[in-house]
């Protein structure tokens, strides 16, 4: 027995009357928040108008969730399509299954239906929104945590997860605690991108493969330490195969784009500002003073070619 451990709560699930509050939902629901607010403030920064994130993220979002959904259940077709099993069970996402490379898929399609109907660029649009997202994914790994699910191998670490549930086929005892690992390497990711961002001044797009290689790295070794039913190619997880393309992807992204098209975008949303940190009212009133300062000129100009004339014709 471990005298110091991660406690699991006994549920995830409060009622007020005979309306379920999971808690599940509410740590996607806050993660959701937390990267629009916080994507906001970056696109804003960027020369963007607010609320233009929180515009897209209204096509994003439900992509996004439908694709990590469809990801999990074509995955793990077995806990759904298998013989004793409800397949009414797949559109229950409140007991948990998402996965992020279905939801991050999707839900680019879905920004991109959104970014365009705004006018504005896409690779932008998601350069703005990485860190978000990874923070977003940090703290929705905690609803793992009121599900008890997704734990690693057994333990023995003072920070070893303590899992009480027997349900699905879980053995109770001490497990490395992976939703923790991967919540606080998100965090790093995050964090990773802001720096890296603000250091290299990143644009078209590199910022959100950097997100993408950077999580990938993490959710490699994440993966490999985790014990639930998978499907597993030459050894590996099938998670840990696509961890690996994805990340190859998102590095030959970065290099490729760094040739093409260096430097970041002088303009993210056309029409509101001429690039980032230019205050468009300040740009008209500077107009302004100059167009008045002209005029008086042109004025004095007329009355001195006045007062010139009559003096010509003494």
């Amino acid at each position: 027995m471990n005298l110091a451990y991660i406690p699991s709560p006994s549920h995830g699930v409060q009622y007020l009357g005979p309306i379920p509050l999971r808690a599940y939902a509410f740590c996607i629901i806050i993660g959701v928040f937390v990267a629009v607010w916080f994507g906001n403030r970056r696109w804003i920064a960027r020369g963007g108008q607010s609320g233009t994130v929180a515009d897209i993220a209204v096509w994003a979002v439900p992509f996004g969730l439908v694709g990590g959904r469809l990801y999990h259940v074509i995955t793990d077709y077995e806990l759904y399509f298998s013989e004793g099993r409800d397949w009414v069970d797949a559109f229950k996402v409140w007991e948990g299954g998402l996965g992020i490379w279905g939801a991050i898929a999707l839900g680019a399609l879905g920004a991109w239906i959104g970014a365009r109907r705004r006018g504005v660029p896409m690779p932008a649009y998601a350069d703005a929104v990485a860190p978000g997202i990874a923070f977003a994914q940090a703290i929705g790994r905690w609803g793992n945590w009121f599900n008890q699910e997704l734990y690693g191998r057994e333990t023995h670490l003072p920070w070893a997860l303590h899992i009480t549930s027997s349900e699905g086929g879980r053995v109770p005892g001490y497990y490395h605690p992976t939703f923790l690992y991967e919540s606080l390497w998100c965090v790093g990711v995050g964090l990773l991108v802001i720096w890296a961002d603000r250091r290299f001044k990143l644009g078209h797009g590199r910022a959100f493969a950097l997100y993408v290689a950077a999580y990938c790295v993490g959710r490699g070794w994440i993966e490999y330490m985790r014990v639930d039913d998978a499907h597993h190619i030459l050894g590996l997880r099938l998670n840990d195969w696509t961890a690996l393309f994805v990340f190859l992807l998102a590095v030959a992204y970065i290099v490729v784009s760094s040739k093409k098209r260096p430097g970041r975008e002088a303009v993210v949303e056309p029409g509101v500002s001429d690039g980032p940190g230019k205050d468009t009212g300040a740009v008209k009133d500077t107009e302004a003073v100059e167009d008045t300062e002209a005029d008086a000129e042109g004025d004095a100009d007329a009355q001195g070619e006045e007062k010139a004339a009559p003096a010509e014709k003494s």
